[in-house]
């Protein structure tokens, strides 16, 4: 019986921590990330491959890759008081956290590239793509 109450508290517990979290909690800082080339493409310190969204309007300093999208697709993230130079730019998301962005375009990396240079997300539904040096 007193393992049945226990195991009961505990579900409750963990019932009540799942309905108070809320879904777009802030990203953690180790997920913030820096910009650099690799190989003749946009990576983040990590090494992994940046993509652009065609859906997100150049210069509108916002991204319209957010909730699911923004699972699916990771926003990468800049530091409070990262430096802008170049082409890269730092836009403010919807839920007031800075992204990377270049020449306008907010930067996302995919899940399945695992590894450096992995360019899994290119072109996927014709809308996402890696960002090339001669695009610079």
């Amino acid at each position: 019986m007193r393992i049945a109450v226990a195991s009961l508290a505990l579900t409750l517990t963990l019932i009540a921590g799942c309905a108070t979290r809320s879904p777009a909690a802030p990203v953690a800082s180790k997920d913030v990330s820096t910009v650099k080339v690799a190989n003749g493409i946009l990576v983040n310190d990590k090494g992994l491959t940046l993509y652009s969204f065609d859906k997100d309007a150049p210069n509108s300093g916002r991204s319209v890759c957010n909730g699911d999208c923004a699972v699916k697709w990771p926003p990468v993230m800049a530091a409070e008081g990262a430096k802008p130079s170049g082409s890269l730019s730092v836009i403010a998301r919807d839920d007031g956290r800075k992204q990377w962005a270049f020449k306008g375009q907010p930067l996302y990396t995919w899940p399945e590239d695992q590894d450096p240079g992995d360019v899994y997300g290119d072109n996927y539904n014709k809308v996402w793509h890696v960002i090339k040096t001669n695009q610079l």
